[in-house]
C-alpha cells in the first residue's frame, strides 16, 4: 500500500492498493470535481494476432450481462443512476494494448445521502466484466457479429481522415516488424475471422494472464473505493502475478539512408509524413525535455514547423509534431502541395538540425514552456485528464510524477533540449499522393 499526501499548492493525493496478484489500484482522491470516474484496464502486449480481439471484446461485453442482458436494460440502470456513463475503451500506448471500459459518474457528494452511485456503477460494470450475457457457454454470437460490423464499420473510416490516415500508415511501414506498427483497432481481415469460441477463449485468456490496472479519481475515500471494486471483482478467475508489458525501443533507424514509402489516393492535397527514431537518449529518457524539444519543433502554434514552414515560407497548409515518448518515436504530418513534396522536407529536416544547433530564442522557450504548462494544468482539471496522465506515467519505462510534470518542465534548461534533440535522426517518409501525381512522377 502506497499513500502520497498532497505537497502544497496540489489539490489531490494518491493512495495505491494491491487487490490481487496482477490487480493493481491507484486513486486520486480530490474534491475538486462534480463528477468522478473509475476506469478498468486489462493490459497486453501488442500482438498481430489480438489487437481485433482485444478491440472488439469492451464492445461486446458493454452490450448485456447475465441480470441486465441488453442495451435497453443497461440504459434504465444508468439513467436510474443519474446518468452513469459506461464507455468502452481501447488504448494504444507505446507497445502496451489496453482493452476496458471508461465510468464517469456524478460524485456523491451531489446525489442524496441515502444513495451512493460508486457502489452500484462499480457493480455493474463488474458484473460486465465477470458475468457478461452468454448463450450456451459462449459470449453471444449476435452482439459479437453486431459489434464485428460496427468495428469494421471503424476500421474503414479512418481512411476518411487522410491526416491521420498518413500518420498509421507511415508507422505501419516504418515499424513493419515492430509491434508499435499495428493498429490498436486490428485489421478487417482479422476482426472477420472472429467467432464466438475464439472472442471467448480470448476473454477468459485476458481475465487470467493481463495485467489489470484501476484507476479512480474523485472524491471518495481510498478503503471504499478499495472495497467496492474488490466486491465488484471478487469472481476473477484464479490469478499469478502480472506486469505491465514492455515496449520495445529501437534506437535508431532500420537503414542508414531513410525509407521512402507511398500510396495514392482520389486527393487533391498530399500529405508528407515523416518519422524519427529518437536515438540512445531514450536509454534514459528526459521526458521533459523531450515534451519541450516537441513543443519548439511542432507540437505548438510558436513552433519552428509552423512559424517557418506554414507561416514564413507557406510551404505545406499545416505542418505538426507529435512524440511518442514510450516507444521513442518523433513524427511530423504536414499538408502539402504534389509538387513541393521535397521542398517542403528540405525544410522540415533543416528546422530540427535547428533546434540541434541550440538555435532557440528565449521567447521561443518561453512559449513552448508556456503552452505546455497549460496543457498539463487543463488535464489536472477534470477526472479523465489526470486518470490520462497517471496512466501514461504508469506504462512509462521511467515513471513520472503527473503532480510534478509542469514543475519539471517550467525548470528544463536549454542545454538538456539540445541534447535530447542530438541522437535524432530520419528513419522513414511516407507520402501519400494522387493517382495522377504518382502516374506522372513514374513517367519522369
Amino acid at each position: 500500500m502506497i499513500n502520497i499526501k498532497p505537497k502544497p499548492g496540489n489539490q489531490h493525493s494518491l493512495h495505491k492498493r494491491k487487490l490481487k496478484p496482477g490487480v493493481a489500484l491507484t486513486c486520486v482522491c480530490t474534491d475538486k470535481f462534480k463528477s468522478g470516474c473509475i476506469t478498468v484496464n486489462l493490459l497486453s502486449s501488442l500482438s498481430r494476432e489480438t489487437p481485433g480481439a482485444n478491440a472488439l471484446l469492451p464492445r461486446v461485453l458493454r452490450r448485456g450481462s447475465a441480470n441486465l442482458p441488453d442495451m435497453e436494460s443497461i440504459t434504465a440502470a444508468l439513467d436510474s443512476l443519474y446518468g452513469v456513463r459506461i464507455e468502452p475503451i481501447i488504448r494504444k500506448k507505446g507497445e502496451v494494448h489496453c482493452t476496458g471500459f471508461y465510468i464517469d459518474f456524478p460524485d456523491d457528494r451531489y446525489i442524496p445521502a441515502t444513495e451512493s452511485v460508486l457502489d452500484e456503477a462499480v457493480r455493474i460494470v463488474g458484473e460486465m466484466l465477470l458475468a457478461p450475457a452468454m448463450q450456451d457457454g459462449l459470449l453471444r454470437e449476435d452482439y459479437i457479429e453486431s459489434e464485428k460490423s460496427n468495428l469494421i464499420d471503424d476500421i474503414r473510416a479512418a481512411i476518411n481522415d487522410k491526416r491521420s490516415y498518413s500518420i498509421d500508415r507511415l508507422l505501419e511501414n516504418m515499424c513493419a516488424n515492430e509491434a508499435f506498427g499495428i493498429s490498436k483497432l486490428g485489421s478487417e481481415s482479422e476482426v472477420l475471422l472472429i467467432t464466438g469460441e475464439t472472442l471467448t477463449a480470448h476473454y477468459y485468456n485476458l481475465l487470467r494472464n493481463s495485467m489489470i490496472e484501476l484507476f479512480y479519481c474523485g472524491s471518495a475515500e481510498p478503503g471504499r473505493v478499495e472495497a467496492a471494486l474488490s466486491s465488484a471483482l471478487s469472481a476473477l478467475p484464479e490469478r499469478t502475478e502480472a506486469n505491465i508489458p514492455v515496449t520495445d525501443i529501437v534506437y535508431e533507424p532500420v537503414t542508414d539512408t531513410p525509407r521512402r514509402f507511398s500510396d495514392s489516393l482520389d486527393v487533391s492535397q498530399g500529405k508528407l509524413t515523416v518519422g524519427f527514431r529518437m536515438g540512445d537518449k531514450m536509454r534514459s529518457p528526459d521526458y521533459p525535455a523531450l515534451m519541450l524539444l516537441n513543443a519548439l519543433y511542432g507540437g505548438c502554434i510558436t513552433s519552428k514547423l509552423f512559424i517557418n514552414v506554414r507561416e514564413r515560407l507557406s510551404l505545406c497548409y499545416y505542418a505538426s509534431s507529435m512524440l511518442d515518448k514510450h516507444k521513442g518515436i518523433l513524427l511530423v504530418a504536414s499538408g502539402v502541395e504534389f509538387a513541393m513534396f521535397d521542398t517542403a522536407l528540405d525544410e522540415i529536416l533543416t528546422q530540427l538540425e535547428s533546434i540541434k544547433r541550440g538555435e532557440i530564442s528565449d521567447s521561443e522557450f518561453t512559449s513552448a514552456k508556456r503552452i505546455i504548462s497549460t496543457s498539463i494544468k487543463s488535464s489536472l482539471d477534470k477526472p479523465g485528464g489526470l486518470e490520462e496522465l497517471y496512466f501514461d506515467s504508469l506504462i512509462s519505462a521511467f515513471p513520472y510524477d503527473p503532480l510534478e510534470l509542469s514543475n519539471m518542465v517550467e525548470n528544463v534548461a536549454i542545454e538538456r533540449v539540445i541534447n535530447s534533440a542530438s541522437g535524432i535522426r530520419t528513419d522513414s517518409v511516407y507520402l501519400l499522393c494522387s493517382d495522377d501525381y504518382k502516374e506522372a512522377d513514374n513517367e519522369a
